[in-house]
């Protein structure tokens, strides 16, 4: 990934002082990932279309590659996007170089309230500097990492017996990591409908940042922090500690005992081809993608799901994003009113209703909401413990730094979790360093 900083701030003003558009209400182009909510957000715009004749046009990148793709469209001072559904992770460096449009002018002018959506989402997609009353996002796409089973396996009267004099306890979805662990190895080799199985599919891709998502659902749980004091970058003790020493052990004791294969590079969509094609009994995943898979003709009917299992406390690794305008669009009243109505309650119900996560607390707070899709309480359950990674301006580089270091012990097998945290937190000193931070 390209450093968010590539940009002078003489670039960065001229971005920020781009025109507003002279071009016509029929052409608006909006940046996102291309996966499942995508699809459904081009299915909902049409009414956004249809109310405003502006015709939507839409980019959409493949995960493995969206983030170069963008980063690097921002970077440039690109005219492809108008609006941009980024990572939550890009909040920093997009606000600090003038990518974003800061909101809080036209949130006050159209009556667009914050606490009107969740508070985990603001905090999360809108906010820089974090938690301060400063929005360059509309939160758009909640999401966290969350875990798919095969009910029907979990369900089998033989298994159960099994698993129940084994453990002494219900063959249920896991609510400890080390219930997790049992649980996988349960399944690891075994036979099932003349098939050989294996226990979990957990993300352990380099290029991007799979591993780190995946690695941080164990870390988080297990007690690892960023810091000891928010803002202050003492990072000795809190990324080092024993409880995230004993989180990464974990992680990779699953990685070694309960994966399929070969499984050493497997991201979002080999965790989706393990789990549709009946190889594992679990997978980690994006809540993103329950919507699809509840619907899958061959499993939908046979998978359950449950939120990231605990350890010292309940926690989720964040996904999700916000929708921002980018400031260098020709189109700044078009993205506006994209924006504007998007943030309506009754669009928000609709984009929930067709498979995006809405973040309007009009949806989250109906007292129907729970019993709306068969991980709709799950899904509200983990985001009232979602941790996100550094929203620093220098993210890629920090989380390229975590990619290595993951992958180095989990899968390359290559020293303690310990000397691989120690190694981690001397990285990020010398970028914060670089940055004049430390």
């Amino acid at each position: 990934m390209k450093k968010l900083l590539a940009c002078t701030g003489a670039l960065a003003a001229l971005m920020a002082l781009a025109p507003v558009s002279n071009a016509k209400a029929a052409d608006l182009t909006l940046c996102w990932a291309a996966w499942d909510p995508a699809n459904a957000l081009v299915e909902l715009s049409k009414d956004f279309t249809a109310q405003t004749g502006t015709e939507m046009k839409f980019e959409f990148v493949p995960w493995p590659n969206f983030a170069d793709r963008m980063l690097n469209e921002l970077n440039s001072g690109g005219k492809l996007c108008d609006l941009l559904i980024g990572d939550s992770q890009w909040i920093g460096g997009s606000a600090e170089n003038g990518y974003y449009v800061k909101l809080n002018d036209f949130f006050d002018k159209e009556g667009i309230k914050m606490s009107d959506f969740a508070p985990a989402t603001v905090y999360a997609y809108s906010t820089w500097p974090k938690g301060t009353p400063n929005y360059w996002a509309l939160p758009a796409m909640g999401d966290a990492n969350g875990w798919f089973y095969r009910k029907d396996w979990f369900a089998n009267p033989d298994l159960q017996k099994e698993y129940k004099a084994k453990y002494n306890r219900d063959l249920a979805p896991p609510k400890t990591w080390d219930e997790l662990k049992e649980t996988a190895e349960f399944f690891q080799g075994r036979e099932i409908d003349g098939k050989k199985v294996y226990g979990a599919a957990i993300f352990t891709e380099r290029a991007s940042e799979g591993i780190t998502m995946g690695a941080t659902s164990a870390l988080y749980p297990y007690g690892f922090k960023y810091e000891n004091t928010p803002g202050k970058y003492d990072m000795e003790g809190a990324v080092n500690s024993a409880d995230a020493v004993a989180g990464l052990e974990m992680y990779k004791a699953i990685y070694k005992c309960c994966t399929p294969p070969g499984y050493t590079d497997s991201y979002m969509g080999e965790g989706l081809d393990a789990f549709k094609s009946g190889q594992v009994a679990m997978m980690m995943n994006w809540f993103a993608f329950m919507p699809g898979m509840a619907k899958d003709e061959n499993v939908g009917s046979k998978t359950g799901f449950f939120v990231n299992p605990s350890a010292k406390v309940a926690a989720s690794t964040l996904g999700g994003q916000g929708i921002s305008v980018v400031a260098n669009t020709d189109n700044m009243d078009g993205a506006l009113a994209y924006i504007k109505w998007f943030a309506q309650p009754e669009v928000q119900k609709k984009w929930w209703s067709l498979g995006g996560y809405a973040c309007h607390n009009a949806v989250l707070n109906d007292p129907g909401f729970k019993d709306s899709q068969p991980f709709a309480a799950q899904f509200l359950e983990a985001m009232g413990g979602v941790q996100d990674f550094w929203q620093e301006p220098s993210y890629a580089q920090l989380l390229q730094a975590m990619q290595k270091r993951l992958h180095d012990y989990v899968v390359a097998d290559q020293g303690t979790a310990k000397e691989a945290l120690d190694g981690l937190i001397q990285d990020w000193t010398a970028i914060f360093k670089e940055e004049g931070k430390l």
